[in-house]
């Protein structure tokens, strides 16, 4: 099972992504969220000129956001500062859409989205918005086409995992989601959490910067997907928190801080008890413990694992982690 990184994007990740290449992680991912980040493609190409052999690629990219030639033209710069090195992820939407108080796209429109791109990076003359476009880079603008970049879809439905098997090359999951892994030849996981010290206590301030965002996610995927956060430990106080708002103004409550620290509704869940849930919605535990739970993830059948750090020592997170899953 390879061993790769993602990171909330920002102004840092370049040289938190140099950092693990020395460590030995696979690849490196960037969250598409331009409400709470700067550029990926700046970010992703300030990378490549500090790193040689790590992977790269946004994770994910949502068709909404971009016109399609400038996700392709995008992963073409990307492709050519970092040769073999780049793969694209693609997602219908969650927090680069719904921080912006928008839906995410559909399955039909993502589809259609993602072809067209993979055609504009083989040369293709392709139709959108009811014109015909392509690449027109010349030779020093772009690399010759075709460019040959994998490309993986995040998707949990049957829906999005009919398309994810039509037209990607593997799928990327979350929340723990492995149950069609085996399904594909590249099924990547991502995953939040810390790797305890001895008798470290759930709710310590470390843990909570560390792992607490990975948690609070469960509250906001309940929100956001038609779930009951209140049957979450901490839920009615988060809950509360959120409905205190404007119903216009809730989503930026929500997704203020998404997966970078606790915002104020998290505050309140984490303080009514929500860290009681972190060793089941983050792989937070002892190193033996999370030794178990990578493993079970590769019986389960996937083959990439996708840590994200979070916290003040994101070096740190990164080098506790990768001692522990290179052993798997």
């Amino acid at each position: 099972m390879d061993v790769s990184c993602q990171f909330a994007t920002s102004l840092h990740s370049p040289e938190h992504i140099a950092l693990a290449e020395q460590l030995g992680y696979q690849r490196a991912w960037l969250h598409d969220t331009p409400a709470q980040s700067p550029d990926v493609w700046a970010m992703l190409a300030l990378a490549a000129d500090r790193t040689h052999r790590i992977g790269l690629g946004p994770g994910v990219l949502v068709p909404t956001l971009r016109h399609p030639m400038v996700n392709a033209s995008g992963a073409a710069t990307l492709a050519a500062l970092a040769p073999r090195r780049v793969t694209l992820a693609f997602g219908t939407g969650f927090n680069g859409t719904r921080a912006l108080g928008a839906p995410p796209a559909t399955w039909s429109y993502l589809s259609r989205y993602v072809r067209t791109v993979r055609g504009l990076l083989r040369g293709d003359t392709v139709e959108w918005d009811g014109a015909p476009m392509r690449m027109m880079h010349p030779g020093t603008h772009a690399p010759q086409r075709p460019i040959d970049i994998p490309v993986l879809l995040s998707a949990l439905g049957p829906k999005g995992l009919a398309i994810t098997r039509e037209i990607a090359d593997g799928l990327f999951s979350v929340n723990g989601e492995t149950a069609h892994a085996r399904e594909f030849t590249w099924a990547a996981l991502g995953i939040h959490g810390t790797v305890l010290g001895e008798d470290e206590p759930l709710d310590s301030a470390r843990v909570r910067a560390a792992a607490g965002p990975g948690n609070a996610l469960a509250h906001h995927a309940a929100y956001e997907f038609g779930g009951d956060p209140t049957t979450l430990p901490g839920g009615q106080a988060w809950l509360d928190a959120v409905t205190a708002h404007p119903r216009t103004e809730r989503h930026l409550a929500v997704h203020d801080q998404h997966l970078t620290a606790l915002n104020a509704a998290d505050t309140a869940a984490w303080n009514a008890g929500s860290w009681q849930a972190i060793t089941s919605t983050t792989v937070t535990g002892t190193p033996d413990r999370i030794r178990d739970t990578l493993s079970a993830y590769a019986r389960d059948g996937i083959t990439e694992i996708v840590y994200q750090p979070t916290g003040p020592d994101i070096p740190g997170e990164l080098e506790r982690f990768i001692a522990i899953a290179r052993d798997v």
